[in-house]
Order: C-alpha cells, then sequence, then structure tokens
C-alpha cells in the first residue's frame, strides 16, 4: 500500500534493504590497504636495501643507526611509530579500516553484528585514537626529514643531477605533504575552534588559512591513496635499484 512504513529487516550482520553491490565498496580497501601493510611489515624488518647513492627510502627516513652500533634491529623500526601512527588514527582511514577489517559497519545502512558492544573511541584500544593531532605534529616533522631527501636526491657524488629516483622521490613527498597539510587536525588549528572569524586574534589571516586547508582536506581522501601508493612505489624502487635488480635512469 501506498505511504506504508517499511520494515527494516531484523538487524544482524549484512542485512540491508539496500540492493546494489555494497560489498565491492569494501574490496579495494581490503586488497590495497591490507597488501601494503604486508609490504610495509616485510620491508621494515628486512633492514636491508634501503639506499642507493642519493637515495633514500621513505620508510626508513631519517636513517638512525644503520651500522648497529645500539641498535640491533632494523633501522626502519625506530621511526615506524611515526608514519605508522599518523595513518592509523586518521579520521579516513578510521572509515576505511572499520569497515573493511571490522565490518563495524560493514557500509552505510547495512546491518553490524548483533553481539557487538559498541562503545566508540571512548574505551580503550580505540581511545587511543584522540592522539591523532599529536601525530600530526611529529608528521610534519618526518616531512622535513623526507624533503630533505628529495633534495639531497639532485646530487650525485657532488654534481647536481636528475635520474628516475630524483624524480619519484619528489612526487613521494609531494603527495606526502598534501596528505598531511590536508589534515582534519590542521583544519581545526586553523579555525576549528572559532565561530567568528573577525572576532579573534588574526582573524582574517586565520580564515586564509582555514579556507586553504579545507580545500585541501576536501580532497583528503584522494591525497590518503595517492601518497599510500606513492610511498610504497618509491620504497619497491630503490630497493630494486639498490639490489641491483634494475638501473636507475640519469636524466640530467
Amino acid at each position: 500500500m501506498a505511504g506504508s512504513p517499511t520494515l527494516m529487516p531484523k538487524s544482524r550482520l549484512g542485512s540491508t534493504l539496500r540492493r546494489d553491490p555494497w560489498w565491492i565498496e569494501i574490496l579495494p580497501v581490503v586488497l590495497v590497504l591490507g597488501g601494503f601493510g604486508v609490504y610495509a611489515t616485510l620491508r621494515a624488518f628486512e633492514g636491508k636495501y634501503y639506499e642507493w647513492g642519493p637515495y633514500l627510502s621513505p620508510f626508513y627516513s631519517p636513517l638512525i643507526d644503520p651500522l648497529h652500533h645500539w641498535w640491533p634491529f632494523s633501522p626502519a623500526l625506530l621511526i615506524l611509530v611515526g608514519p605508522l601512527g599518523f595513518r592509523a588514527t586518521c579520521y579516513y582511514y578510521r572509515k576505511a579500516y572499520y569497515r573493511a577489517f571490522f565490518l563495524d559497519p560493514p557500509a552505510c545502512a547495512v546491518g553490524e553484528s548483533p553481539r557487538r558492544n559498541y562503545r566508540g573511541e571512548t574505551a580503550f584500544p580505540f581511545i587511543l585514537q584522540n592522539v591523532h593531532r599529536y601525530f600530526f605534529y611529529l608528521a610534519v616533522l618526518f616531512i622535513v626529514f623526507l624533503w630533505y631527501d628529495a633534495i639531497r636526491s639532485f646530487f650525485f657524488s657532488g654534481h647536481f643531477g636528475i635520474g628516475v629516483g630524483t624524480l619519484i622521490l619528489t612526487l613521494n613527498v609531494s603527495l606526502l605533504s598534501l596528505y598531511t597539510f590536508s589534515c582534519h587536525s590542521l583544519r581545526h588549528l586553523a579555525g576549528g575552534k572559532l565561530d567568528c572569524f573577525s572576532c579573534g586574534t588574526f582573524g582574517r589571516s586565520r580564515f586564509e588559512a582555514w579556507r586553504l586547508s579545507t580545500f585541501l582536506n576536501e580532497r583528503h581522501m584522494l591525497f590518503a591513496w595517492c601518497s599510500l601508493f606513492s610511498v610504497g612505489f618509491a620504497d619497491f624502487y630503490i630497493r630494486m635499484v639498490s639490489c641491483g635488480a634494475i638501473r636507475d635512469l640519469r636524466l640530467l
């Protein structure tokens, strides 16, 4: 009968009135994010093939104790907490992996498990997600190191030059910078607490900063995925060059 209310199916995992293949949305996240996690973990523990000439893998930047004077494990493990913590607590990635790996919820208007005891991010371990803004400060420091590595990649034995690795590292840090500075935390710092920009200190400047951060923030998901691919490919390229599998082509 027209106008009759639609009865929702009993709440259970995967129950929905949606007729589209909603589960396709989570497959790329499982494959790409899961695959990157496996690759990055193996590379972090490998502890070699991370440097060639002026090129340094972003997984190992900044390079700390490569000769193992006091750290017997892979140098990558000394810096892992910074970039990993920033991505793991990222607002966008939370939505992505909550759906793809925890099925919490699997998708919009799709039922969750009735047995779950939902407490959001107010209890351990998910309450730790609230430190994201502090990981943002740490991520900015890593961006400085990566820009140093990109500039250093233009110099071969003290002489200016450009190789394929130079372009890859420069593109990678550019995408990582866009991902970092499109962060929700930066937008909040710029003007998230203000109801009236003209009433606050440096109101006009803060408004311009907030507007720019908003422009970037609207593309945060795009930058998140592009930078994930770029950082993985940059590491893979440098590994291939350093182990002799391929040669770096000098363009200049």
